[in-house]
């Protein structure tokens, strides 16, 4: 049976800007590698003190949250890159690079995703360990240009399958290898809960909305199956976007909770439910039996902190869907998707997973 973890965090946490600020030179590998080591260091016994039971280095190897796949997977044009504008509430839109490239070439996997990762993670860790991955779903989605990919790939169906087949093997062999809790962040669903994003499915990849939907949990499930051991969580993370603070799609997550919930082969679903943008805890209902829900209600876009009272008022309003032993709770995304980070200080990042880790331990002793 699965470990039941009551705090839990995303996976990123902001970096140092003595890291960023060696990432960004560029130069000497071997010094920018001995201090990320320090660093991860520094958070691993940081999540220890906080009382956390699962362990993350906070991606601080990573660019972004899904460079581990880009990083060893050769075909990515980032001289190719689309700006994007993402949406931040009252603070309007603000226009964020595309990270991620365009695919234009056929994808060639170089070295493992995570094995820079692993190996540091695994001898110094307090406790058990949390890899997370991108979901295949985030590559068909913004990494497709027509005119250039499908000169490759046909379609992005053509596309999320080449990926699907790649991260097979790595998560069967992060599973096999001492791994206690695969996650994979998987923002793409967000476009199935919100019009306008259900529009562009239609006008920009030619597909209807449910059938692509259809489509990406059956690339999800190939995805946990092969990661599936005894003893190990699966867990998908569903976000409405995170760079510097900003989001890119609102809405609950009722259009999409029957599928979703009942079809995604996990044992974890974490969720978004920091704002008014995210709905209601009714769609919760269709969560089959046994499955845990790990509440994401600590923002950890915004620098103010929530009232660990009221967390513990929501965590059993969410009861009347979930049963309470099935319930954990989060902070709703990462500190840092990308290497820049939320606009939050280190301070208040910790100040609020001690909340999350403080809260769980009020509520569920």
């Amino acid at each position: 049976m699965p470990a039941q973890y009551r705090a839990d965090h995303i996976g990123s946490l902001l970096r140092p800007s003595d890291l960023l600020e060696a990432r960004n030179k560029g130069g000497n590998a071997e010094k920018l590698r001995a201090l990320e080591d320090q660093h991860i260091l520094r958070v691993l016994e940081k999540q220890k003190e906080l009382g956390f039971e699962i362990f993350t280095d906070g991606e601080l190897r990573r660019r972004n949250f899904m460079s581990d796949f880009t990083d060893a997977v050769e075909g990515f044009d980032f001289g190719d890159a689309v700006a994007r504008n993402w949406s931040a509430g009252d603070k309007g839109a603000a226009p964020v690079s595309n990270v991620n490239g365009i695919v234009t070439k056929k994808l060639r996997q170089t070295m493992p995703l995570t094995g820079h990762e692993l190996p540091f993670t695994k001898k110094h860790s307090p406790g058990n360990i949390k890899m997370t991955l991108p979901s295949a779903t985030q590559f068909p989605a913004i990494s497709f240009k027509r005119g250039v990919t499908d000169t490759i790939y046909k379609d992005h169906s053509a596309l999320l399958w080449a990926v699907v087949d790649i991260m097979k093997s790595d998560l069967a062999a992060l599973s096999s290898a001492g791994v206690n809790y695969i996650q994979i962040d998987a923002p793409r669903y967000s476009y199935y809960m919100d019009p306008k994003w259900r529009e562009w499915i239609r006008s920009e990849i030619g597909m209807d909305p449910d059938d692509a939907l259809e489509e990406a949990v059956k690339a999800d499930n190939a995805c946990f199956r092969a990661a599936r051991r005894p003893g190990v969580t699966l867990a998908i993370h569903l976000c409405r976007g995170n760079n510097r603070s900003h989001w890119y799609a609102e809405g609950g997550y009722d259009a999409i909770a029957e599928k979703l919930f009942g079809t995604l082969d996990v044992d974890r679903f974490l969720l978004e439910y920091d704002d008014q943008r995210s709905g209601t805890f009714q769609p919760l209902r269709f969560v089959p039996k046994g499955k845990t829900v790990v509440l994401g209600l600590v923002s950890s876009k915004v620098p103010q902190m929530e009232n660990s009272t009221e967390l513990a008022k929501r965590i059993e309003e969410a009861s009347r869907y979930v049963p309470m032993e099935n319930l954990a709770l989060s902070p709703q995304c990462g500190f840092a998707s990308t290497a820049e980070g939320n606009l939050i200080t280190e301070d208040r990042q910790w100040a609020k997973l001690k909340l999350v880790a403080d809260t769980a331990r009020r509520v569920w002793g």
